[in-house]
């Protein structure tokens, strides 16, 4: 019977099974088809349709059957017909016979029909309505269609399997996790953790409805219908369920998996799939009926560790659609209490679509209250039950800002100590730990934006927080177009005092902001600088050592970019870290798609007063073959840096100095940190100029810092500041430490001497917080070198002997 002769033997019986209308209805339909060089092709649309005009359910369900042996007879070469998918759409009136026959046409499909769902598009929509008991005799069918879909690559993208696997868990095993098999995806390693360690919970009877509930999470937010349809099932156990499951969600990483093509191996790295994420978003959506203290910190957890990139940085989200799902449920919540976990968000996350809704969401709350969203946030600053130097002490325990706990000055905790009391301090020494970061963060930005508070502001809530008081205390605050100070507490107030020690009284209503370099003269930074050294003083961050970047005139020049940082060879993964925990955002290069352009890239960042900064990035023609031909690349070039407003170049003269300033500090720390010119074992033209060559910014200001630290150094008497070195006199050699790079050279001949820094050595006093940077590593690598005869490591002995 035409193209049904392909059937395989074992299948002829099929259309032994059809009665004389069926075979009719297949006879003009095999009359439609062509056969062109082994294979058959799709009849023609018009001819289909006069043929077809006016046929009732009887003959549109033969027209069924025979699509679905067609696509087993011609062997797959039809695959890509339009006609399953208009079959499926179509209501039929199934006999249970004709189901039976159906589904067994579907099961065990021919090689080239495994990679996709047609085969199986009309069977599922047969039977998608029918009430569980219709469905019953056809089960053994559909738990073998559904091992066999199991079986093939990314089944959890298959619509038919999602059908598929929501019938089946209508119909219960005597095992609850077999139950929840028929549900949930198994397409990565969440949803594997879910089967392996909650699925027996997950299919309990009491829990598969609610479990079925949550696939059908598929819109952007729940709508009253969806919610409402929770109230009934929601039980303790539930929400307890709810709460482990989700709770897992910040610690899991994403994972590497591999699948075979014949001789090819292809490595995907996986997070959430869609099915997965769906789910997920069913069980937050879950939460806006649990009214418990536990729910909002549990969502800004999601929030932050769906809405990083992969790896825990980059200006993309392990899953957008999760971390969406658990900002939704913040903006449901509303309230102050959302405010602490949307500033943890802004510090760490760097997609654009999930930190716009996150200032919709800052901006709507800030509407409720009457505040800006920089006030809401401060002002919502959790104390975590510390006092105000930012220690909490109870029995014995003692937490401090870090998130240590200690027992009577111990860091051994005994049995004795109440349990609970020791949960709840481990439970606030968490909460302390992701705080921390988010404030720092959010304080640095109000440096760089100008940002004015009235005095009684800065006082209640940050100089008297247990938190932010932390870093507030340690800066310099300046009173509008007037004196400048480091706060100080006087008869339960506060005040500011000047380097002279002159105190400065401002008024609650008086303007003040926290005090930056670049508005002040080279004398008034140098007398800053003094004292902090003078008084030992370490600030949260640079403020009195701050980097300033002035117009050059070679920027005068090139009027509209700046060309100071460019053409250096960056090692990417670390620039890009950098850059986008600074609010840059759009860094991405790769190997992937030359041609589409993944081998340049421009980085963003936006500004105050509407402007965006963008700097451009490229690989180098030897970066693929560097890269081993594979598709992540390992170093890039920078190039230049441009000031845009609404789309248009601005002139960098008509940049206001703070924001061009802070934005070339950014380049400079990137440089600085990344560039392949710090590299012990480097070589080459951009290694020597880069480790060896003139001083930017950042590293003139790393000079001044140790001009003032080396008189406090044990070994002050054998080091001399040079303009670019720092000379060190050892007993066997004399060296000098390049103070950009850290990189070394040895006296009389300039050979170079190769370190690999292991830590940061001799603890010193620093001015500001630097965590093992550069200058850290420079004053470690002159305690070493003063003392060479004490070097016993033969890596750098043999080069000082040569």
């Amino acid at each position: 019977m035409g193209a049904l002769d392909g059937l395989p033997a074992e299948h002829r019986s099929w259309l032994d099974e059809l009665d004389q209308a069926a075979l009719e209805v297949f006879r003009k339909l095999d009359a439609t088809l062509t056969h062109v060089n082994g294979r058959y092709l799709y009849p023609d649309n018009a001819e289909l349709m006069l043929l077809t005009s006016g046929w009732d359910d009887t003959e549109w369900r033969a027209t069924a059957l025979w699509t679905q042996m067609i696509l087993r007879a011609a062997d797959g070469s039809m695959i890509t017909t339009p006609l399953p998918t208009a079959l499926a759409q179509r209501r039929l009136r199934w006999t249970g016979r004709e189901l039976d026959l159906l589904w067994r046409t579907a099961l065990s499909p021919p090689e080239q029909l495994r990679m996709t769902d047609t085969l199986y598009r009309i069977p599922i929509a047969a039977i998608k309505h029918l009430p569980p008991a219709e469905r019953e005799p056809l089960l053994p069918h559909l738990r073998q269609a559904q091992k066999e879909i199991g079986r093939q690559p990314y089944p959890s993208m298959w619509k038919a399997k999602r059908v598929l696997d929501i019938l089946l868990a209508e119909h219960p095993t005597d095992d609850p996790a077999d139950a929840a098999r028929s549900v949930l995806p198994d397409g990565d390693g969440f949803a594997r953790l879910m089967l392996d360690e909650y699925g027996s919970r997950l299919g309990h009877p009491a829990m598969t409805p609610l479990l079925r509930h949550w696939t059908t999470a598929t819109a952007a937010s729940p709508d009253l219908k969806w919610t409402a349809q929770i109230a009934f099932q929601l039980t303790p156990e539930a929400v307890a369920l709810i709460r482990d499951i989700l709770g897992r969600i910040p610690a899991y990483r994403e994972q590497s998996e591999q699948h075979h093509y014949g001789d090819y191996t292809r490595t995907v790295v996986t997070y959430f799939h869609e099915r997965t994420a769906v789910l997920l978003r069913g069980m937050i959506w879950t939460l806006d009926r649990v009214p418990a203290p536990w729910v909002t910190g549990l969502l800004g957890d999601i929030a932050v560790a769906t809405g990083t990139g992969i790896g825990g940085s980059g200006a993309n989200a392990r899953s957008e659609l999760v971390a969406n799902a658990a900002l939704g449920g913040l903006a449901r919540r509303g309230g102050l209490e959302v405010v602490t976990q949307l500033a943890r968000v802004q510090a760490k996350v760097r997609k654009k679509n999930i930190l716009a809704r996150v200032s919709r969401i800052l901006e709507a709350v800030a509407a409720q209250t009457g505040l800006s969203p920089e006030q809401l946030l401060e002002r919502t600053v959790p104390t975590f039950g510390l006092d105000r130097e930012g220690t909490r002490t109870e029995d014995g325990l003692r937490l401090d800002l870090s998130g240590a706990i200690t027992y009577n000055g111990r860091k051994t905790i005994p049995k004795s100590v109440d349990r609970d009391l020791l949960a709840e301090f481990k439970a606030t020494a968490k909460e302390l730990k992701k705080a921390i970061p988010a404030e720092r963060f959010r304080v640095e930005r109000a440096l760089a934006s100008e940002r004015l508070w009235r005095w009684d502001e800065v006082c209640e809530f940050y100089l008297d927080h247990p938190v932010t008081g932390f870093f507030s205390r340690a800066l310099i605050w300046e009173v509008l177009q007037g004196p400048a100070g480091l706060p100080v507490r006087v008869d339960g107030g506060w005040e500011l005092t000047d380097p002279a020690g002159r105190r400065i009284q401002p008024r609650p209503d008086t303007p003040v902001l926290l005090w930056h370099p670049i508005s002040h003269t080279a004398d008034e930074v140098r007398a800053w600088r003094d004292h902090l050294m003078e008084i030992g003083l370490r600030q949260p961050y640079k403020q009195a050592f701050r980097e300033i970047y002035l117009l050059t005139p070679a920027e005068e020049r090139t009027r509209d970019r700046s060309l100071r940082f460019s053409n250096h060879l960056l090692r990417y993964g670390q620039a890009k870290a950098l850059l986008t925990g600074r609010g840059w955002t759009g860094m991405s290069l790769g190997h992937w798609d030359a041609a589409g352009g993944s081998g340049w890239c421009t980085a963003a960042k936006e500004l105050p007063g509407g402007l965006t900064a963008a700097w451009d990035f490229h690989l180098d023609e030897n970066s693929y073959e560097r890269d081993g031909y594979g598709t992540t690349a390992s170093i890039c070039v920078s190039g230049e840096l441009r000031f845009t407003s609404e789309g248009e170049t601005v002139p960098l003269a008509e940049v206001a100095p703070l924001i061009l300033s802070e934005a070339l500090r950014d380049a400079d720390l990137a440089v600085g940190v990344a560039s392949t010119g710090l590299d012990p074992n480097g070589s080459g033209d951009y290694w020597q100029s880069y480790g060896f060559g003139d001083l930017t910014e950042s590293a003139q200001v790393r000079r001044d810092a140790l001009a003032r630290l080396l008189p406090r150094l044990a070994v002050a008497d054998r080091c001399t500041l040079q303009e670019r070195f720092l000379r060190v006199r050892g007993d066997l050699r004399t060296y000098r430490i390049h103070l950009g790079s850290g990189n070394i050279l040895m006296e009389p001949n300039d050979a170079y001497l190769c370190i690999v820094p292991r830590g940061t050595g001799d603890q010193v006093f620093l001015p500001f917080e630097e965590d093992g940077g550069m200058l850290s590593i420079i004053i470690s690598k002159a305690f070493l070198l003063a003392a060479d005869t004490a070097i016993n490591d033969p890596s750098i002995t043999r080069q000082i002997h040569p």
